[in-house]
């Protein structure tokens, strides 16, 4: 058998290997000569990729309970408001959007230069749990804070810390699984964002309710101090669980074939673009990745799309808030914050699960944008309890289209390793500077209906649609030409090699 088939995106047949002939790349030869030959030797492979995937999911989920806590850590402010931060800070009308603002400054400071020094050093498993536990210290004295500039210092550091998080594990996530496995993975890391909302708010109300004035703080300072100490208890641990990068050279957790095939798979997913996906130390500079990833149309698009959705999900900041709209006391009201972010995580995970099976993109991410966009006409439409706390339900859905773009992006991204890193800390950082905006979209001035807020909101995801679509039109006719190119490949290699080669790399639409 020359060439193995396996099961792709959609059910498309697409190579175990780019090719079992002669390659203009021969550093990959050594993967290629691995790939099985019958049939017994093909399923043998499939139970072994079986178990390395059960083995990563199993490590990887603790990039989870992490997500979870920077998004507790990060909203604790919004909670924190409802029993008495800004009286006991002594803030004005516009001061606490500037907290919130701020965190984001230094988030999209660090973001870049993070994932750039993440590729140089190569130790996710050092990098990412010391962020962890910084922004734990950062949060935990958030808390003695006395004064406005205190906070604010503190939320700019929690930002800077933080930043390095998110685009280093989703950057760590696609050197290890496939573009067809990332949709899922990545939604599984970003239902942290739906279980910290959800559980943060659990957790909030509870603290709120029940330490006011133990040891003589106050209920909002005892938030940040359980919410920070429990982000250090947890780095501490995922010291000895966060793997390192493919290329590492022992990785005691795998067997040598499962080791084995997990770099011979990112060989089999990686473009024609001569750099391999399972080397850091490629012949691509983290300096020239930078240049080729800010070059790249395709990234700014996918930034620009991110930004005016995370613009369209800037209420997330004062759910609190808005939940308080239906007129419940602060305990109930973070009670009330849970259920429709438990609602959005699982309709998250079923969409992403869907979006890999189908092999398709940009639908998974307008149609949840559609839906939030009902949820902001309907919060506009009433002050009736009921329907606006509904409105609440399909309002999470613009954060399932987020999800869905963040992972798109991250499967568009083709290229060295070096410029994969920052295509994604570029879309992330772009996408995060709506945060800024959003701090002040929800001011009390235009509550408590916030008509003006859900306008903004419906208008921003429009555009993201719009964008998404024009992206998934462009991205096809750039696999139209890959395939003619392919055709015209096939005919002057068909005479030497009995076979055309054909690259499987495709943007996924």
């Amino acid at each position: 058998m020359s060439r193995d088939l396996v099961e792709g995106p959609g059910g498309e047949g697409r190579p175990l290997l780019a090719s079992h002939h002669g390659s203009a790349d021969p550093r990959y030869d050594e993967y290629r000569d691995e790939a099985p030959d019958d049939l017994e030797e093909l399923q043998r492979t499939k139970a072994v990729e079986r178990r390395l995937l059960w083995k990563l999911d199993l490590r990887m989920s603790v990039l989870l309970l992490i997500y979870i806590l920077n998004y507790i850590d990060r909203d604790s402010a919004g909670a924190a408001r409802l029993r008495g931060f800004e009286e006991d800070l002594k803030l004005d009308k516009t001061q606490f959007a500037s907290i919130l603002s701020v965190f984001y400054f230094g988030y999209m400071l660090m973001q870049i230069p993070s994932n750039m020094i993440l590729v140089y050093i190569g130790r996710p498993s050092v990098y990412l749990p010391c962020c962890t536990m910084l922004w734990g210290i950062v949060s935990f004295y958030t808390g003695l804070a006395t004064s406005y500039h205190g906070a604010l210092l503190a939320r700019f550091l929690l930002g800077f810390v933080e930043a390095g998080f998110y685009p280093g594990a989703l950057f760590l996530i696609s050197r290890w699984y496939r573009r067809s496995e990332i949709s899922q993975r990545t939604a599984y890391l970003m239902c942290g964002i739906f279980i910290g909302e959800a559980f943060g708010a659990l957790i909030a109300s509870g603290i709120l309710n029940l330490m006011n004035g133990v040891l003589g703080y106050a209920a909002w300072r005892w938030l940040f101090f359980v919410e920070g100490g429990l982000t250090i208890l947890v780095a501490t641990f995922a010291l000895f669980i966060i793997p390192d990068f493919p290329e590492a050279k022992s990785v005691s957790w795998l067997t040598p074939e499962e080791y084995q095939l997990a770099r011979r798979r990112m060989v089999e997913d990686s473009d024609s673009s001569g750099d391999s996906l399972i080397s850091t130390k490629a012949s691509t500079t983290t300096f020239n990745g930078f240049i080729s990833a800010v070059s790249d149309w395709k990234v700014w698009g996918m930034a620009i799309a991110l930004y005016f959705i995370t613009l369209s999900a800037s209420f997330h900041m004062y759910f609190p808030t808005l939940a308080a709209t239906i007129g419940f006391d602060a305990g109930t009201t973070m009670l009330l914050c849970a259920p429709p972010w438990i609602y959005a995580g699982a309709v998250t995970l079923w969409v992403s699960r869907h979006s890999d099976r189908t092999g398709e993109r940009c639908m998974h991410i307008v149609l949840p944008l559609v839906v939030g966009i009902i949820g902001f006409l309907l919060a506009m439409s009433t002050m009736n309890a009921i329907v606006r706390y509904f409105s609440l339900f399909l309002m999470t859905q613009t954060k399932t289209g987020l999800i869905g773009l963040f992972a798109w992006s991250a499967a568009a991204t083709s290229g060295p390793v070096a410029k994969r890193a920052v295509a994604i800390a570029l879309v992330n950082t772009l996408g995060h500077c709506s945060n800024i905006v959003g701090a002040f979209l929800w001011v009390k001035e235009w509550g408590p209906s916030y008509n003006k807020s859900f306008a903004i909101c419906t208008a921003t995801s429009l555009i993201s649609i719009a964008i998404c679509l024009f992206m998934r039109m462009n991205f096809r006719r750039l696999n139209k030409e890959m395939d003619m190119d392919d055709g015209l490949r096939g005919q002057s290699n068909s005479d030497s090699e009995g076979q055309a080669v054909k690259s499987s790399w495709r943007y996924h639409t």
